[in-house]
């Protein structure tokens, strides 16, 4: 008896251990979703861009600062690795409930540099332990809205929105804010927005060459 409980829980750490390799090597077809990259930010440590490149990231949208508060203090060395390499680039802004909008948008500007090659901007929509604030959706909307035409206006680009699914139940985006959506969902194409997503995090178990730990795996809808 203990001989067959001890094969079955072997049996089942195998699995464990195969699904779990399984999910650090995923990304979605590239037939079906040509266009795939990735997501960095200082908690991704160092990166070697040319080696990431070469594992097919086709572009890199890299962070910029979080709320008003704080830079990412990798921004610049990721910025200039990511032109080195002839990826295609862009930034983001953690947004938060806890600050005006203004300041947000002005840690923004003084980040990121003015550059027409760039990617259109993204706003990251998510809850967080360091805010806890979830003010009404009127003033969240009125808030991020000051952030879109701001941000807008410095980089000359519409931004995408990036909203978890917990924030989009909360506020409704996409039915408040006409911009693109970009969603999240491990393996499987979300549907939790009230308009269809362009972009898509696919993965944020992903491992892939040049990167120390996993990564935010995204595409493009084709």
């Amino acid at each position: 008896m203990l001989g067959r409980i001890a094969g079955g829980l072997a049996l089942v750490a195998v699995l464990a251990l195969a699904l779990w390799l399984y999910a650090r090597a995923w990304a979605p077809s590239r037939e079906q979703y040509p266009v795939q990259g990735v997501t960095i930010s200082a908690a991704d440590g160092a990166v070697d861009w040319g080696t990431l490149a070469a594992q097919g990231a086709d572009f890199a949208y890299i962070r910029a600062a979080v709320g008003a508060d704080r830079r990412d203090p990798a921004f610049a060395a990721n910025w200039r690795g990511a032109r080195a390499a002839g990826m295609r680039y862009g930034a983001t802004i953690d947004f938060s409930p806890c600050r005006l909008a203004s300041d947000q948008a002005t840690r923004f500007i003084t980040t990121v540099p003015r550059d027409n090659a760039a990617l259109p901007p993204v706003i990251r929509l998510a809850f967080t332990p360091e805010c806890s604030a979830r003010p009404g959706r009127d003033l969240l909307l009125s808030e991020l809205n000051t952030l879109v035409n701001l941000i807008e206006a410095h980089a000359g680009k519409p931004v995408l929105l990036n909203v978890t699914e917990d924030f989009d139940a909360a506020y409704d985006i996409g039915g408040g804010i006409n911009r693109t959506l970009w969603l999240d969902g491990n393996f499987f194409p979300p549907d939790y927005a009230s308009r269809p997503w362009v972009m898509w995090t696919a993965s944020d178990m992903r491992h892939i060459d040049g990167i120390d730990g996993p990564v935010r795996w995204d595409v493009v809808a084709p």
